[in-house]
């Protein structure tokens, strides 16, 4: 298995939450791109985007089980995914960066 690269991962993150939104794929972060922010601010934009994401497929959710005759169970499941594969994507960058630290705490000094 090849080594995932964390900024190709955060890049696709957000280029999914922002699809999710229904917003154009121009303006997801590019690597060869910066925007200036640093680190912790694109993770935790990465984090917030994904939550967003969770929350508008639990509000889908609920508003199905409901009985609301404007959402259709086609969309619920679609949000229901997309909630999941950013969620799941979220994890591996978490993992990736936790197997990083481990790996600068273990060089000798």
């Amino acid at each position: 298995m090849s080594e995932i690269d964390v900024n190709y991962l955060l890049s696709q993150l957000r280029t999914s939450a922002l699809e999710a939104k229904g917003t154009d794929r121009t303006l997801a972060v590019s690597v060869n791109n910066p925007t200036g922010l640093d680190f912790s601010e694109q993770l935790k934009d990465a984090i917030d985007q994904v939550n967003s994401v969770q929350k508008e497929s639990g509000r889908l959710k609920n508003d199905f089980t409901m009985g609301d005759k404007n959402v259709d169970l086609v969309d619920v499941m679609v949000a229901s995914q997309k909630a999941s594969v950013s969620f799941q994507a979220m994890l591996q960058v978490r993992n990736k960066l936790i197997s990083a630290y481990q790996d600068v705490m273990s060089m000798p000094i």
